[in-house]
């Protein structure tokens, strides 16, 4: 398991992975994301490096509650593959720190 905390800040955006996500092997990956700000909203989403620039599209994995909620996403990494994870910002102004668990 590999555990990933960030903070989305004035750009309403955080690339979680640097690359599109490459795999051969099928395999089911274990998600777990959790919003540690209260008073905004966040969702990790899958897309295009253009759909994270651009801020808009993607396919929504996982949303967000308030702090303590956290989400589980069991998603098939073939599903994953050539897109880029990125967590936006959907409601709310302030920095958002964030928790993901990949397992």
């Amino acid at each position: 398991m590999i555990t990933i905390t960030g903070t989305v800040g004035n750009s309403g955006s955080y690339l979680v992975t640097g690359i599109p996500v490459d795999t051969e092997a099928r395999s089911v990956l274990k998600i777990v994301f959790e919003n540690n700000t209260a008073g905004t909203n966040l969702s990790l989403f899958a897309g295009t490096e253009a759909q994270f620039t651009a801020g808009t599209g993607g396919t929504q994995l996982s949303d967000s509650g308030g702090p303590g909620f956290q989400f589980l996403t069991i998603i098939d990494t073939h599903k994953l593959a050539g897109q880029v994870i990125f967590v936006r910002r959907l409601v709310g102004a302030a920095d958002s720190q964030f928790t993901l668990r990949v397992e």
